[in-house]
């Protein structure tokens, strides 16, 4: 037997990283906002009348994906910074609720159509 104390193993040398914070921002909050505020754009976009409707200006054709791009956009830029890394990733989740409900409801339309 040894008289030596026993040490703890010292952790590996960091350099001079900063400390990592947590990733913030709320998974749930950005998945329930996220798939509401693309159903709200798309619904009054939908529901829109008079020159201020997108069939009426000359973004008829890219218009329904203008606001698909700029939320990705958005949200992949919260999804990589470490602050709001939960909130983005929740963003993205909430897009992918957005198309499976919204691909849902679309054929549930479709499908009361009479032929």
């Amino acid at each position: 037997m040894s008289d030596a104390p026993d040490i703890p193993p010292q952790p590996p040398d960091q350099g001079n990283l900063p400390p990592q914070s947590p990733a913030g921002g709320s998974l749930a909050a950005g998945i329930v906002f996220g798939a509401l505020a693309l159903y709200a754009v798309y619904v009054l976009g939908t529901m829109a009348r008079g020159p201020y409707a997108w069939s009426a200006t000359f973004l008829a054709v890219p218009a329904p994906f203008i606001p698909i791009a700029v939320y990705l956009a958005v949200s992949i830029a919260l999804a990589i910074r470490r602050s709001t890394a939960r909130l983005g990733a929740g963003l993205l989740i909430g897009l992918g609720v957005f198309t499976l409900l919204g691909g849902g409801l679309c054929v549930a339309f479709l499908a009361q159509v009479p032929a």
